[in-house]
């Protein structure tokens, strides 16, 4: 893998791209006079585009999913080995890789033991709403059923989990939206003030941010909520960690009021934080537990949906009643290469020591990011976890006001010029589409670490002087 190509004239293929395809996120206008970038290889933190450009990938693929990096043998062994033995049964019957990592899987997950493979973590997701609803009616008459998500969090792009996703721009012109999803107030102790609690901060603020999903409870009636849907690591709305005191204040507040407690770990999930799943940073137990992207780190599909015994159990109560068992079924949550390809994949992590070099290699990232923040006036804010941090730029820190999200991108721009792709919140939120977002793979290195925050400071130092 050196960007050197069996074949060098790739111009059909572009062809066929700006032909036929229909890209994620994009605004195709300007295609018709440029062309978009195809990725044609990768290996370990670097890929390569039709031009053989070589860049180092500081967001996983695009979307924090490339865990264990790229041109990884072993999952392309383990996945082309098992789908020449069995590519395919729906999970109505078993196979020996579900049954293998869900086993592998639960072992990391102390409390949670049970695993519904589903398509995608948009479907994760859905999948808790449906139970949630189903034990609604099943136990509560049917008004145990709304479902509290969090203002910058997000849950998916269908119907459904767009309604449970506090990004405005990224929900806009889709509704109307499934009835009974409420929102409640983000946790992001650097805009505190838009919450009214400038004067409180740390484990106090933190309990605080927690407190107003109570509110919300008792406003809506604690006898009509079922389930209360947060991320760990706020991801696209601009990589939000919890203060400390949030955490446990939310579990207590589950507990008191018998509202079912969702992680959405389909970001943070298998490693990208330091540790297997986000929520284990806090010392919490959650009901449900959902996870996609990094799980076999897009060598196959694959997302899976974990809960309790306890909720389990609800299902199989009554095997006389032909409806009381969780009606459900995910096509591709039965392809056999998902499972295998998560077994290799938690076996690198494992093997190769990747938690303690995520947790190493993040606190080195967020040192040099500290270290821009002396140099460059403009970034506000520099927060995360492990390989997963966000840098907020701003226009003044005393106020906090957002730079443009245009020279937010264009600082994006210029560090792919510089062979580096980083991330930044986008078409998110209003206003607030000023966050840099970074999400390189587990294996990075030291000097990974130190090319991708240079090419951040001369970013931004171009864009902003």
């Amino acid at each position: 893998m050196d960007g050197t190509f069996k074949d060098n004239d790739l111009s059909k293929v572009v062809a066929a791209d700006k032909a036929n395809v229909w890209h994620h996120l994009s605004q195709h206008k300007p295609y018709e006079t440029s062309d978009p970038r195809i990725i044609v290889e990768g290996k370990g933190m670097r890929v390569w585009d039709q031009n053989g450009k070589e860049f180092i990938d500081a967001v996983s693929g695009g979307v924090w999913t490339v865990n264990v990096g790229y041109g990884r043998e072993e999952i392309c062994d383990a996945v082309r080995d098992q789908l020449m033995k069995l590519c395919y049964f729906a999970q109505t019957a078993g196979s020996i890789p579900a049954a293998l990592f869900a086993e592998k899987l639960i072992e990391k997950m102390p409390g949670m033991s049970r695993v519904y493979y589903t398509n995608s973590g948009s479907d994760a997701n859905e999948k808790v709403f449906k139970i949630v609803r189903q034990i609604s009616h099943q136990k509560y008459g049917g008004k145990k059923n709304k479902i509290l998500y969090r203002d910058r969090d997000y849950h998916g792009s269908t119907i459904a989990a767009m309604s449970a996703t506090g990004q405005h721009e990224r929900i806009a012109d889709y509704g109307p939206f499934v009835p009974g999803f409420v929102k409640v107030p983000h946790c992001l102790e650097y805009r505190k003030h838009e919450l009214g609690m400038e004067d409180l901060s740390g484990a106090e603020f933190g309990r605080a941010a927690a407190d107003q999903i109570e509110k919300v409870i008792l406003e809506e009636g604690p006898e009509t909520v079922g389930l209360l849907c947060l991320e760990p690591i706020t991801a696209g709305g601009g990589v939000i960690e919890a203060p400390e005191g949030y955490w446990e204040r939310v579990r207590e507040i589950c507990d008191k009021y018998e509202v079912l407690l969702h992680i959405d770990e389909v970001v943070c999930g298998v490693g990208r934080t330091g540790t297997w799943f986000g929520y284990q940073h806090f010392g919490i137990e959650p009901d449900f537990v959902t996870m996609a992207k990094g799980v076999a780190s897009g060598y196959a599909a694959i997302a899976c949906m974990v809960t309790t015994e306890k909720v389990f159990d609800k299902f199989k109560e009554d095997p006389t009643d032909k409806m009381s068992f969780f009606r459900d079924i995910s096509t591709f949550g039965g392809c056999t290469a998902g499972p295998a390809a998560a077994l290799a994949n938690m076996q690198i992590i494992e093997d190769e020591n990747l938690l303690e070099n995520t947790t190493k290699m993040g606190e080195r990232m967020r040192a040099n990011f500290l270290k821009l923040q002396e140099k460059h006036a403009v970034i506000g804010d520099v927060r995360g976890r492990g390989l997963f941090q966000g840098v907020e730029l701003v226009q003044d820190r005393e106020t906090k006001e957002p730079v443009d999200e245009k020279l937010a991108q264009a600082v994006v721009a210029d560090c792919g010029a510089q062979g580096v792709i980083i991330g930044v919140t986008n078409r998110s939120l209003p206003g607030r589409n000023n966050t840099l977002c970074f999400s390189p793979a587990l294996i990075a290195t030291e000097a990974d670490i130190d090319a991708i925050c240079d090419a951040v400071d001369n970013a931004l130092t171009k864009v902003f002087g």
